[in-house]
């Protein structure tokens, strides 16, 4: 077993190595210039929570009545910000380190993982933040925040798939990027975050949608983790919006797919990045 292990270090090394300082260096160049520095990785989701409180929850009431649905609302926002963020930035990570793909001899999807990383470490930052208000928001914290790891794992991989198989198509056509802006804004719409998704619910006409949104991983994965950490009595999951339990593992299994069909298309085309480039 030892042997095994030394192996697996050899083998790997190298690899963690340059992970581990492209992570550093992502994200020291995001705040790179700014008065502010990491403190923007707070600021951004609280100043985006307070514009969708005051509009859509305020203004325009969308709003469940429970006394949980701000601290959700922040909790939503954060997750999504790290979905978009970890994306975006993943899918335009290989043509920006072109150079570096051209001058030192790696595996490339380091490039994708170290992004992705970095967004992973603002997520754990906003986390903590939304932790910390949950106090003062009547969050209800039970032993569920253990399940709360596997989710945030599991959104992390949905995101890589994700990051892996746009950043093999952007290499090629960079038409994906303005494409992706679209399809990542009809997302938002299609995720209950600004809204509950008891709206949906109890619309006679669209109350069906409500399962179908359930069963995008995103969306699972959002309503999980906010259910899990926040607030288990009014936060809705899969399991208790889908009746068929053994529809209930859908997303789970899409996440899996997802995470599997990023991968295989980015070792399939990744060898002549470095020429394309």
């Amino acid at each position: 077993m030892k042997d095994v292990i030394k192996r697996l270090e050899e083998r790997y090394h190298y690899a963690l190595v340059v992970f581990k300082e492209l992570v550093k260096t992502n994200f020291k160049l995001r705040y790179q210039g700014s008065y502010l520095g990491v403190l923007w990785s707070v600021l951004q989701p609280l100043m985006l929570f307070a514009v969708m409180y005051v509009v859509f929850v305020k203004f325009l009431k969308f709003t469940d009545g429970t006394p949980t649905f701000p601290i959700s609302l922040l909790c939503g926002t954060c997750l999504w910000q790290f979905f978009t963020e970890s994306t975006s930035m993943g899918m335009r990570s290989i043509v920006d380190r072109g150079d570096l793909l051209r001058k030192i001899h790696f595996p490339n999807y380091i490039i994708v993982a170290a992004t992705t990383m970095g967004s992973m470490i603002s997520l754990a930052i906003n986390l903590g933040v939304v932790i910390l208000f949950g106090f003062f928001a009547h969050a209800h914290y039970t032993w569920r925040i253990i399940t709360v790891i596997p989710s945030i794992i599991q959104l992390y991989a949905i995101s890589l798939g994700v990051a892996l198989l746009l950043g093999s198509l952007y290499v090629y056509f960079r038409d994906i990027g303005h494409i992706w802006d679209v399809i990542l804004q009809a997302m938002f719409y299609a995720t209950p975050i600004i809204y509950p998704l008891s709206m949906v619910q109890k619309n006679p006409e669209f109350s069906w949608a409500a399962d179908l949104m359930m069963f995008m991983p995103t969306t699972q994965t959002i309503m999980d983790i906010r259910h899990n950490l926040l607030s288990p009595e009014y936060v809705p999951t899969i399991w208790t919006v889908v009746d068929n339990k053994l529809l209930c593992l859908v997303p789970y299994v899409l996440s899996v797919v997802v995470l599997w069909l990023g991968v295989h298309i980015f070792r399939k085309y990744s060898a002549k990045f470095a020429e394309v480039l």
